[in-house]
């Protein structure tokens, strides 16, 4: 250890000089990364683009099929309503996107929805939002895996009975990837991102240049239609249904405004620019997708995708042009799943430090990621596709309602936000957990713009709620006040907790007044005195404690106890059911209810601890078992004495 500084008080400062060493989490995972590193790994708006917007530049892949599912019920003679339906959507979109690019200004340290609702709504509005964007990154991973081998399964059909397994495998893939660091998943997944960018457009400026010329045609051989429900007719609620699943288009908008400091300096000004870089291209994809989606008579199935029948119809089958469609767009589904492992992590640890998750998901691993929070993603998404058999017509009803009601909750917040603003004088500043309050002379325009999307994306969250209700989205209406009730006990028990800790108004710790040590003794031997010795250094008040199951060993025992022993009183406790913890423990609450208040009872446990880790098997555990039957119980010291035998 170098010393850097010494406090006149007593208190010194030192650094470590440990590194530590390869291995094979060096291989998988890279070197590990210093603290004083964290600023190199911030990655710039390109990087940006494929880190956060993967989501939901992807979500144009399924959006117009999801859209055709629910027409569908009506027949194909309403398909065309898919056109105005995706032009709203892409109104909708703007909204929201000028409504995020505002927040991410307000709030350059990110955290999106969970923060601007704990700062101006409220705790318990904090935890909806929070709850809500936790359930959608978890299902962002489930959608978009499962939407990618969907894609894969549409060309190796041989490949569809085994699509959950399939899918879970990606789910890991994706999850060791992002373990190595925002910066080096960032620029791997760029390159699909991109590909899928630079395919779909030329994919829909060929099928475009197509139709002008009257040379596109329609869909060759196209699946089956099928019918999920009996037909219906077009009514006002079958289309609020068909424009609530083309909404999941705007599923990971809010991505980049939860992930702002992932980004290089200026940050704020850098994630702006990237939101609407990411929005135009989703607008345009999505537009462009449809439009020719209808044109071609391209037909909702689960056997083969819509952009699949896109693909092949706009290149005239299934050659390169078709092939690089049907691998660009498996690709970028799958990668979508990287925008929630880059910021369900980053949201959970926010969580964490204000104690509405465990503390532990807010520590960085060794290559400056939450580690902890991956993982747990990719559990409960993986258990997600297992359940639903990695079926997207499924999972899609439980998608948007989580994503529609953090907007609302982000955009009530920053309206509330701007008319605090606008109470401010010229020169006055109020700070905020999140940010700093300083007057703007905009604030009723913004106010409006927030205040108008947030009543926007309510409706659409409540016509999803309605809409979808029977499809399933009553699991999430459900969910989320159970994941509220769970996080308010979590914060609950750390509140408790740092009550019970506090050192305000604690006064001097009261002295002890008796320290009477247990000993428990299965032989004499080594070990033991080795313990006899440590137990006798805490204080004179020691007791040897033998549980008998046998005579003849009790009797050994004492012997060897009057050689040994050193004078230290020896209790043998006699087990006529040949029990040894019962009695221990037993013995140890008599002492313990003749404990004063102030008394402390230490318990100190020989343990062996042999050369070969699996040899522990072959001991008792004693100091676990006991520690685990004793935690709860006030003034009471469990403390194992460890004996390596050589």
């Amino acid at each position: 250890m170098e010393r850097i500084d010494d406090d006149p008080v007593g208190i010194q400062h030192r650094t470590t000089e440990y590194v530590p060493p390869r291995s094979w989490r060096t291989w998988l995972f890279g070197r590990p990364l210093r603290t004083a590193d964290a600023p190199h790994q911030a990655i710039r708006k390109i990087v940006g683009l494929a880190v956060f917007s993967s989501d939901a530049m992807s979500s144009s892949a399924y959006a117009t099929q999801e859209m055709l599912v629910i027409l569908a019920l009506a027949g194909t003679q309403t398909f065309h309503l898919a056109i105005p339906l995706s032009v709203a959507i892409v109104g909708l979109l703007a909204i929201v996107t000028i409504s995020y690019e505002q927040t991410i200004h307000a709030y350059p340290s990110g955290g999106g929805a969970y923060i601007v609702s704990r700062d101006n709504l409220g705790e318990r509005a904090a935890e909806v939002a929070g709850s809500a964007l936790l359930m959608d990154y978890i299902l962002t991973v489930a959608v978009s895996i499962s939407s990618g081998v969907a894609q894969i399964t549409s060309a190796i059909p041989a490949l569809f009975p085994w699509r959950a397994e399939l899918a879970v495998v990606l789910v890991i893939f994706v999850m060791l990837i992002n373990l190595r660091g925002v910066k080096e998943s960032g620029s791997l997944f760029a390159i699909p991102t991109y590909f899928f960018i630079f395919t779909m457009f030329a994919t829909v400026i060929v099928g475009l240049v197509r139709y002008l010329s009257g040379s596109l045609g329609t869909v060759v051989d196209p699946p089956e239609l099928e019918m999920i429900e009996g037909a219906q007719a077009v009514t006002l609620f079958l289309i609020l249904r068909a424009f609530a699943n083309g909404t999941s288009a705007l599923t990971g908008v809010e991505a980049i405004s939860n992930g702002i400091p992932a980004f290089k300096e200026p940050r704020s000004r850098n994630a702006g620019i990237t939101l609407i870089w990411m929005s135009t291209i989703l607008g345009l994809l999505l537009l462009g997708i449809t439009f020719l989606s209808v044109q071609i008579g391209a037909v909702p199935s689960e056997t083969e995708t819509v952009i699949s029948q896109l693909g092949r119809t706009a290149f005239g089958g299934r050659g390169l042009g078709y092939i690089l469609v049907i691998i660009a767009t498996s690709l970028i589904l799958i990668m979508a799943a990287n925008t929630a492992f880059a910021d369900f992590p980053r949201l959970a640890a926010l969580l964490g430090q204000d104690g509405f998750l465990p503390r532990q998901l807010a520590y960085r691993g060794s290559r400056l990621v939450f580690s902890r929070g991956i993982i747990a993603l990719a559990l409960v998404a993986s258990i997600l596709i297992l359940i639903f058999d990695a079926s997207v017509t499924a999972l899609i009803p439980l998608y948007a309602i989580g994503v529609f009601l953090s907007f609302t909750l982000s955009q009530t917040g920053m309206a509330i936000r701007w008319r605090k603003i606008g109470k401010l004088g010229p020169d006055e500043e109020v700070k905020e957990r999140g940010s700093t309050l300083r007057y703007e002379p905009g604030w009723r325009h913004k106010m409006f713009i927030n205040g108008f999307g947030a009543v926007l994306t309510a409706v659409v969250a409540l016509v999803f709620a309605v809409a979808k209700f029977r499809d399933g989205a009553y699991i999430i209406l459900i969910l989320i006040p159970v994941v509220v009730f769970i996080l308010n006990r979590i914060h609950r028990h750390y509140r408790g907790l740092a009550s019970s800790l506090s050192l305000d108004d604690f006064g001097e710790p009261p002295p002890i007044s008796r320290h009477r040590v247990i000993l428990p003794v299965s032989g004499v031997h080594r070990g033991t005195l080795a313990a006899l010795r440590y137990a006798q250094e805490l204080s004179k008040d020691v007791t040897a404690v033998h549980v008998s199951v046998d005579p003849e060993d009790a009797e050994r025992v004492r012997a060897k106890w009057d050689i040994w022993g050193e004078g230290v009183r020896l209790v043998i406790l006699d087990s006529p059911y040949r029990l040894l913890m019962e009695p221990m423990l037993e013995y140890i609450e008599t002492i313990d209810r003749e404990r004063q208040p102030n008394d402390i009872i230490t318990v100190v446990v020989p343990q062996f601890v042999p050369k070969q880790t699996a040899a522990n098997l072959l001991h008792t555990q004693a100091a676990t078992w006991l520690n685990l039957a004793l935690r709860d119980r006030r003034g009471v010291v469990i403390t194992d004495v460890p004996y390596q035998v050589e």
